[in-house]
């Protein structure tokens, strides 16, 4: 067991066991459980963001992609820094305006229909879940390597360590301990980044023309196809990546944590710039990693490449630098996963508890008591998942969710603001064909069957797509269209209401 790797993770897990302690104090409400009673600033709310958006995708898989697949894996880099502006432009005012807790209450604000509520919930808890095995699968690996704990034990504490904050501190905990890890996230990344760039002088022209001798693709380490050797693949998984922003429920329930529309535009901003600076230095980790840590050494800790940018760590700044990241890393798991029980219980307890079971009629203690159950068995489900999804990627895990939430819940969100067509049916329809036509294409996919060892299943897949999305996204909106046209209900009666408040904050009748 690395003793300094433990130390540091010791005194990441107690600080923010500190911070959720404090937190808890200050969570007594629905309100303060889900969103911080809306008391963050722009720049708290910027720096939550980015610390729940910078996951274990961005700091393990990115870095282990570049390193082993060359320009293929800074397609990830690209698509989740640009999907910021969809973000920024279309989704975070008109969501804060119009919502409360939740998505589903976004939606609802138009339709006040129970089916759009499940079904909004049933989309929520899907992608949740699916981006937080991503997480533990990375939390796994990273734990395995440092202390010398099997993969099991090593999910089960961060998935005890995760159910805690929740539990306890809810947003207002998870809020912090985001902002705390992107600090370090940021801090760390800057470090290692600066000791690349100096075995090369400083110099890009030098870093590239190394490159092109530092690992098995040679030449072609520079240029694309060493992943995605299907054109449409690689299109497939940038709209994924550029749209599925936009949809994730964890990230669009931090809009719900700020006072007001401004002050949610505010913190894109501040998160574009910072999630802008991070994937610029994933070069350099991807980079460094190939040159210094070398294409056997990273499979030779994990197949996936998850712990590249940990070993480059070590190899540039020996065991202390490489407890640090580890330590780094670990925080950054926990922190996102966090946000993701948050948001999946968030949509148990209120959307699908709260409004369809009862009915409304529930007390705010029973409501807080539900959410709180809820965490727990959102975390167990994830928990169990993740232990089959040990051998893969955690990038690619990532890029499976952005596809679901850009086929089931960004043409809902979108069309509900700016079409006044359309209606209930559209919306049901839109979102359930985007989810089920979105893991119904990934169950026959190359991730999910293969040759012996390479997936999770022996055999041959049915397509050749590695991600759905350039085929679930347009089947999600063509869905919604359908539905709306086919049927003969008429929801546009609120939709001049619904359109000023989206836009301006104000009810339709305030502008008379």
């Amino acid at each position: 067991m690395n003793i300094l790797a433990f130390s540091l993770f010791l005194i990441i897990v107690v600080g923010t066991l500190v911070v959720t302690y404090y937190a808890s104090k200050r969570t007594n409400t629905t309100s303060e459980f889900y969103t911080a009673g809306g008391g963050l600033t722009g720049w708290q709310n910027g720096w939550a963001i980015a610390g729940d958006y910078m996951s274990a995708a961005s700091f393990l898989g990115i870095a282990g992609m570049i390193a082993l697949f060359g320009f293929d894996g800074f397609f990830y880099s690209i698509g989740f820094l640009v999907a910021y502006l969809v973000v920024l432009y279309l989704v975070a005012e008109p969501l804060r305006n119009l919502g409360k807790y939740t998505l589903a209450d976004m939606i609802a604000a138009r339709f006040n229909d129970k089916r759009i509520r499940g079904v909004a919930a049933l989309n929520t808890m899907t992608i949740s879940i699916f981006y937080m095995i991503a997480q533990l699968v990375g939390a796994g690996g990273l734990i395995k390597l440092l202390l010398n704990l099997d993969f099991t034990t090593s999910v089960l504490i961060v998935g005890t360590l995760m159910t805690i904050y929740v539990v306890f501190g809810g947003m207002t905990a998870t809020s912090w301990v985001q902002i705390i890890k992107a600090i370090l996230l940021m801090a760390g990344t800057f470090i290692i980044s600066v000791m690349v760039f100096a075995k090369f002088d400083f110099n890009f022209a030098a870093m590239f023309e190394h490159m092109r001798t530092a690992t098995p693709l040679g030449d072609m380490f520079l240029e694309s196809g060493n992943k995605f050797k299907n054109g449409l693949d690689t299109i497939s998984l940038n709209l994924a990546l550029v749209l599925g922003t936009a949809g994730l429920p964890h990230i669009l329930i931090r809009f719900f944590t700020v006072k007001d529309a401004p002050t949610a535009r505010s913190s894109v901003v501040t998160a574009t710039w910072i999630i802008g600076i991070f994937y610029v230095m994933t070069i350099f980790l991807g980079f460094g990693a190939a040159y210094l840590v070398g294409h056997e050494g990273i499979l030779a800790a994990d197949k996936g490449g998850n712990m590249a940018a940990p070993l480059l760590a070590k190899a540039l700044g020996g065991d202390f630098l490489f407890a640090f990241v580890s330590a780094v890393a670990f925080a950054t798991i926990l922190a996102v996963v966090a946000g993701l029980v948050l948001s999946a219980a968030s949509a148990f307890a209120h959307d699908f508890y709260t409004h369809i079971v009862r009915k409304g009629k529930v007390t705010e203690k029973e409501q807080m008591k539900t959410a709180r159950w809820a965490s727990v068995g959102v975390a167990i489900i994830s928990i169990i998942l993740s232990l089959f999804a040990q051998k893969m990627n955690v990038a690619f895990l990532v890029a499976l969710a952005f596809a679901v939430a850009a086929s089931a819940n960004l043409p809902v969100i979108l069309l509900t603001i700016f079409w006044r067509r359309f209606n209930t049916a559209g919306a049901v329809t839109g979102m359930l064909v985007g989810l089920f036509s979105c893991l119904i294409l990934v169950a026959i996919s190359p991730n999910v069957w293969g040759p012996e060892g390479k997936a999770i299943l022996v055999g041959e897949p049915l397509i050749s797509l590695t991600n759905p999305g350039i085929i679930s996204i347009p089947l999600g909106f063509l869905a919604a269209f359908l539905g709306t046209y086919l049927s003969k209900k008429q929801d546009h009666a609120k939709f001049d209401e619904i359109y000023v408040k989206a836009n301006t904050g104000m009810k339709d009748s305030e502008t008379a």
